[in-house]
C-alpha cells in the first residue's frame, strides 16, 4: 500500500487521517507531522499512526500531502528539500494550500519532483468531498493514479487544469457555505410560519439531504428535478416565482464570480489576505 505523510495536523489533516483510515487504509502506511508537538502526539495516538518531524515522515513517504495554511508553505518546502533529495523513494507532493501555484512548489523542491495541486471542501470530513486535482508539468498518469487512490474514497475527484482552480474554489470550495446559508434561511422561514425551531431544523436538514440524494442519482438534472416538484399553479410554483423575482439565481451567480475573483486575488504574490 502507498505510504502517505500528511504535513499539517489541523482540521484538514485530521479529516484526511480519519477519512483514509475509515476507508480502509492501513495505519502503518500513514504518518503525520504537526508543528504543535502536543497536537502531533494526540493525532498519532488517536489514529494509531506515526507522528514526527517533517524530515522524519517525508523521507519514507511516497505521497507527501501538504495540508497547511498558505503562509506556512515556504517553511514546509525548506524542510522537505533534504529528505526528498536524499531519499531513495520516489516522491509525489500534493498540496491543499489555497492560492499557492504549482510553479512555486516546483521552484522550491528538488528538481524533478512531481507536484499535484488540490482544491477540496469541508465535506471531506464525511467522505463526501468534491476535490479537484491540477497536475504540474512533471506529474504523469501514474501520479494522478496515486492521487485517485488516495482521495476517491473521500468523495468525488475531478482532474482539471490549474487555470480552473479559482472557479473550483468558488463553486466547490465555497459551495457548502451557500448551502448552509440556504438552510439557515429555510429554518428561519419555517419558524416564521409557525414551526418550532427544533422541528424546523429537522425538516430542513432532511429535506436538503433527500434533495442531494436525488441529485446524486445517475443522470439526474437539477432542472428536471425541480420541475417534478413544481406543479403549475401550486405552492412550489408560487415559491419559485418569488425566489426568481427576488433575484436568487442572479445572486448565486454574482456570489460565485466574487469568490472566484477573490481566489485569484489571494493567489497573487503581492496581494496577501488581510
Amino acid at each position: 500500500m502507498t505510504t502517505v505523510a500528511i504535513i499539517g495536523g489541523g482540521k484538514l489533516g485530521e479529516a484526511l487521517l480519519s477519512g483514509l483510515i475509515a476507508a480502509g487504509r492501513e495505519q502503518n502506511s500513514l504518518s503525520v507531522s504537526e508543528a504543535d508537538a502536543a497536537r502531533a502526539r494526540a493525532l498519532g495516538e488517536r489514529f494509531g499512526v506515526r507522528a514526527g518531524s517533517i524530515p522524519e515522515v517525508a523521507g519514507r513517504a511516497e505521497v507527501i500531502v501538504i495540508a497547511v495554511k498558505p503562509a506556512d508553505v515556504d517553511s514546509v518546502l525548506r524542510e522537505l528539500v533534504v529528505p526528498l533529495r536524499d531519499s531513495a523513494v520516489d516522491h509525489l507532493v500534493v498540496s491543499f494550500a489555497a492560492g499557492v501555484p504549482i510553479s512555486h512548489y516546483e521552484a522550491g523542491l528538488p528538481a524533478g519532483t512531481p507536484v499535484v495541486r488540490l482544491m477540496s471542501n469541508t465535506p471531506i470530513r464525511a467522505r463526501q468531498a468534491m476535490t479537484a486535482a491540477a497536475p504540474g508539468r512533471l506529474a504523469r498518469e501514474e501520479h494522478l493514479a496515486l492521487v485517485s487512490e488516495l482521495l476517491e474514497p473521500l468523495g468525488e475527484l475531478a482532474v482539471v487544469p490549474e487555470s480552473h482552480l479559482n472557479a473550483v474554489t468558488a463553486v466547490a470550495g465555497s459551495g457548502p457555505a451557500y448551502v448552509y446559508l440556504l438552510a439557515e434561511a429555510m429554518i428561519d422561514a419555517a419558524v416564521s410560519v409557525g414551526l418550532g425551531h427544533e422541528m424546523a431544523e429537522t425538516m430542513v436538514r432532511q429535506t436538503i439531504l433527500g434533495a442531494a440524494a436525488l441529485l446524486s442519482e445517475d443522470r439526474a438534472v437539477p432542472h428536471d428535478l425541480r420541475a417534478e416538484v413544481t406543479s403549475p399553479g401550486g405552492t412550489t410554483a408560487a415559491a419559485v416565482v418569488e425566489l426568481e423575482r427576488k433575484g436568487l439565481r442572479a445572486a448565486v451567480i454574482d456570489a460565485v464570480h466574487a469568490a472566484a475573483a477573490r481566489s485569484a486575488e489571494l493567489g497573487r504574490p503581492k496581494n496577501p489576505a488581510p
